[in-house]
């Protein structure tokens, strides 16, 4: 699958939480790292999820926070992965960050020049991508 997104994490649907206008997706990666997507009861019905189905989770770089410090806090968005900064690209307004995660996915993100420079991010650094469960997207194949 051709997207613009640069996160496209696979794995497979571990929990389903259906309310009357929200699902809630757990989705185990092959790493052994969970994310939580949030979308709509119908559109969970029309892609016909269930335990177990293949999905592809799909995160803007945009949609991710950067942050140096996570272990301090308690933080209301539910996917929160920690690893260490493996890349940082700068541009002229703002910076690529690469996060490797210890089972070797990647997470990346887009930050401004000035956030990178606060966090003091460079190679090796502790750092943890967070995002909402509902800046997540889901694909499955069609069948």
């Amino acid at each position: 699958m051709q997207t613009s997104a640069r996160n496209q994490f696979p794995g497979r649907v571990s929990r389903l939480e259906r309310g009357p206008i929200t699902t809630e997706v757990s989705i185990a990666l092959a790493g052994g790292e969970q994310i939580t997507a949030a979308l709509t009861t119908r559109s969970a019905d029309e892609m016909r999820l269930v335990a177990g189905r293949e999905v592809v989770a799909l995160v803007k770089a945009s949609s991710i926070v950067v942050v140096t410090d996570a272990a301090d806090y308690i933080l209301s968005a539910r996917n929160q992965l920690a690893g260490k900064v493996s890349r940082l690209d700068k541009g002229a307004v703002s910076s690529i960050v690469t996060i490797a995660l210890p089972a070797g996915v990647v997470v990346t993100a887009s930050v401004t020049n000035d956030s990178a420079a606060a966090l003091g991010l460079a190679v090796g650094t502790p750092a943890t991508a967070v995002f909402k469960a509902f800046s997540v997207v889901l694909a499955v194949k069609k069948s």
